[in-house]
């Protein structure tokens, strides 16, 4: 436990950011799961975009609140879209 007043402040300062971080972490992997679950489920195409819309914009959020640095939220979407767009390749394909 810190003795000096600005070391008291400043654990009282990290643990309020520790959990507002952790639950901005949180809701971002849950949009990201649902664009995954979706891709997976063979959900519509308009319902799939309109997840990954929604996860992009949360992990731009995370960015911009400095949870994530912004290569990590750059990496991030880029792997979500690939990943998004495999699975419309796949798809064209098997109907084709």
């Amino acid at each position: 436990m810190p003795n000096i007043k600005s070391a008291k402040k400043r654990a009282r300062q990290a643990e309020k950011r520790r959990i507002r971080n952790k639950s901005i972490r949180s809701f971002t992997k849950t949009m990201v799961k649902k664009v995954i679950q979706g891709a997976d489920e063979g959900v519509p195409r308009e319902e799939l975009e309109s997840r990954l819309r929604m996860a992009i914009k949360a992990i731009d959020k995370a960015t911009t609140k400095g949870v994530y640095h912004k290569n990590k939220g750059s990496r991030r979407k880029s792997r979500l879209m690939a990943y998004v767009n495999k699975h419309y390749r796949s798809q064209e394909e098997e109907t084709a």
